[in-house]
């Protein structure tokens, strides 16, 4: 594991939620939102963009700030503990 530091508060340095994001392609019926199908990774029409974010969000533990992993390990290497 990195260290994290949050950009937002910019004091958490232990207190973090690391969220999995999982992924759903779906389609849906235009008029009611109904799920008519669920598309498996690969087999999407050629017209659907599949999902190419991250695999982890993390959330600050103590203002709720949330962004990309990288963000919260770039701030923590750019603000060294004791600097």
């Amino acid at each position: 594991m990195t260290a994290y530091l949050c950009p937002r508060c910019k004091t958490n340095r232990r207190r973090f939620n690391k969220i999995e994001q999982k992924v759903t392609s779906v389609q849906l019926d235009p008029e009611s939102g109904e799920v008519m199908s669920v598309m498996e990774e690969g087999s999407a029409d050629p017209f659907h963009i599949m999902y190419r974010g991250p695999e982890f969000r993390i959330q600050c533990g103590a203002c709720g700030e949330i962004g990309d992993e990288e963000t919260f390990i770039q701030f923590a290497r750019s603000h060294p503990r004791g600097s």
